[in-house]
């Protein structure tokens, strides 16, 4: 059985700017296979989400989402299914008008083969009813994540023609999380999973996790209307891109690194 565990991390201002683990807590264990978590603070309260399914590929994938007011003691809040639709990968966003926005991927499976995908959103106005999950974009597109800024959503979806080194990042925004618009493709060989935030006021920045040549990750920063970017190598492998700003302006990344094995890492970020 799989478990589902959450990392209180402190970070420390020590001289080798070292991530501090403080404790580790088990959540959540009551599905066969919990993962791909997302975490937000919404109306005073700890809201987590996560796909809960019989394992990582196939099945028809439900979305979990708890509810903590400490940290310390959970309970579930809601669960999303769809009908023949493994809903996969949840990101927790909070919209300009005060709602939870979930977005995910929709992926259908005969078995284990992938017969198609579409991303999904649902919303909450208490974290607890959501709407059903709705469809965006196109067929084959995965919107991985938005962040809102401004009053607009912004996000990265990726599409595969072949094998994952095919993949594309396509950059879009949305004034309702529901449609669309493209703003640009990313000129990022192999780039699927991304994360966008926005640092100094406006500047958009990105972190790209990739599947062509080395495989390592690419920093990209941009400034308004966001079709120009500057490119940067990061030397290592991240899955499931994320990363925030601190209040002192520091940028911390996480993700999965994989060689050893893979693993969770904390990092510090600079563009």
């Amino acid at each position: 059985m799989r478990l589902l565990s959450l990392f209180l991390c402190f970070v420390a201002a020590l001289e080798a700017g070292t991530p501090q683990i403080v404790s580790v807590r088990k959540i959540w264990d009551a599905g066969q296979h919990n993962a791909f978590t997302d975490l937000i603070r919404f109306h005073n309260a700890w809201y987590c989400t996560f796909r809960e399914s019989e394992a990582h590929v196939g099945g028809n994938g439900k979305l979990r989402v708890l509810v903590s007011s400490d940290g310390e003691q959970w309970k579930p809040a809601a669960l999303l299914a769809e009908d023949g639709v493994d809903l996969r990968d949840p990101k927790l966003s909070l919209t300009p008008d005060g709602r939870l926005m979930i977005v995910a991927g929709g992926s259908v499976y005969e078995g284990k083969t992938l017969k198609g995908r579409r991303p999904r959103v649902a919303f909450s106005k208490n974290g607890h009813d959501w709407t059903a999950p709705q469809p965006i974009l196109a067929e084959g597109d995965w919107l991985w994540r938005v962040t809102w800024h401004k009053g607009r959503a912004y996000g990265v979806s990726y599409r595969v023609s072949g094998d994952s080194s095919t993949a594309r990042d396509f950059l879009f925004s949305s004034v309702d999380g529901v449609h669309y618009k493209l703003i640009t493709e990313w000129d990022v060989s192999g780039g699927d999973e991304a994360t966008v935030r926005f640092v100094n006021g406006d500047e958009m920045m990105a972190l790209v996790r990739r599947e062509a040549d080395d495989g390592h990750a690419w920093i990209g920063t941009s400034r308004p209307p966001y079709k120009q970017w500057q490119w940067h190598a990061t030397g290592h492998r991240v899955g499931g891109p994320n990363f925030i700003e601190l209040p002192d302006g520091s940028l911390w990344a996480g993700g999965r690194e994989s060689p050893g094995g893979a693993k969770t890492v904390l990092a510090r970020m600079t563009p």
